[in-house]
């Protein structure tokens, strides 16, 4: 009769090419599915607020976004993603951009947009607080201006003896300029930036208001959908592209550092577990978008070259022997193997 330890130690090698069996060939997705049933039935017992808890889940949560959000692999790829979207634009011209947007939800969110007086009103007036926006305001309201006077210069200077009176006013207009700062006249230069400001903003309120912007914007986008997408390579080169990912990838990695974000994202778990806290493990894969078929899917796109891989040189089969010898080796076993 063998002794116990020859008999754990066969056991043991037949169990190591049972399970090497499992997943080899056909039998890889017969267990695959087998499993994933039966997971499925122990997650429909589950409900999502006892096995997790609001406090483990934010601190998941802010884990992922403080170490994927900053990991060198997003930061490596930002420039080189930007760089090869802009070279597949190039070469697309069989798609248009109406055909990548649809025009409906474009139209509804213009529609939206326009819409949000209160954001208008509110960013109008913060801008109005700003001395250099004013100063902005006013040198736009002037050039206007300058491009009508000169206009009308023009065309004055045209007419016999007009010419010199032009010439006349306008070198006094400079002398007055000169004088302008620090006296009453600058004073009322500063307020005129105001007012020039003032303007500009209630002509803007009443252009989104009352003028056919949605009409006009549409019609921009209509001009383009029928474009191919390659087109917009006109707006901006490969390098503008490439700094402007970069930018934007620099304004996220920084901002999600900051605490109030933290906090942001825990008020986004509450509210996650208010909403589905009393659903079901299984419940909540149609909320996801899946089924049961599409987590078999899934892991049968990449499981069977995964397990392959593993089973190169002895490699997988050297792992499972790992796993189960402290068992059969165990006291326990060798007694019942010798009869105990």
């Amino acid at each position: 009769m063998s002794e116990p330890k020859e008999i754990a130690a066969r056991l043991l090698d037949a169990q190591v090419e049972f399970l090497l069996a499992e997943v080899t060939g056909e039998r890889f997705t017969e267990v695959i599915v087998r499993d994933t049933e039966a997971a499925l039935e122990v997650a429909d017992t589950l409900v999502v607020r006892d096995v997790i808890e609001v406090e483990q889940a934010k601190k998941t949560v802010r884990t992922v976004i403080e170490l994927i959000g900053g990991s060198p692999v997003i930061a490596d790829t930002v420039g080189v993603f930007a760089d090869a979207i802009y070279a597949h634009i190039a070469a697309e011209r069989e798609h248009t951009l109406g055909d990548v947007v649809d025009r409906e939800p474009m139209e509804a969110l213009l529609a939206k947009i326009l819409d949000m007086r209160r954001a208008q009103e509110r960013t109008l007036d913060r801008l109005a607080e700003s001395p250099l926006v004013a100063t902005v305001a006013s040198k736009f309201v002037d050039k206007l201006l300058e491009d009508f006077v000169q206009a009308n210069r023009e065309f004055a200077e045209k007419i016999p003896g007009v010419s010199s009176l032009v010439s006349l006013g306008q070198s006094a207009a400079n002398k007055a300029k000169k004088v302008a700062d620090g006296t009453f006249v600058g004073d009322l230069a500063g307020k005129g930036t105001l007012f020039a400001l003032k303007r500009t903003t209630n002509a803007v309120r009443e252009m989104l208001r009352d003028a056919p912007v949605h009409a006009a914007a549409m019609e921009f986008w209509d001009l383009h959908a029928g474009e191919p997408v390659g087109e917009l390579r006109a707006y901006l080169s490969s390098k503008d592209l490439a700094e402007l990912a970069l930018l934007v990838y620099e304004v996220a990695v920084t901002t999600r550092e900051k605490g109030y974000v933290g906090l942001l994202v825990d008020q986004c778990v509450e509210v996650f577990f208010s909403k589905y806290g009393d659903y079901t493990l299984a419940t909540m894969l149609p909320e996801l978008g899946l089924t049961g078929d599409d987590i078999v899917t899934e892991i049968l796109r990449y499981g069977p070259a995964v397990i392959e891989g593993a089973k190169r040189d002895g490699v997988l089969a050297t792992l499972i022997a790992q796993r189960l010898t402290p068992f059969y080796t165990s006291d326990t076993v060798l007694d019942i193997l010798a009869g105990k």
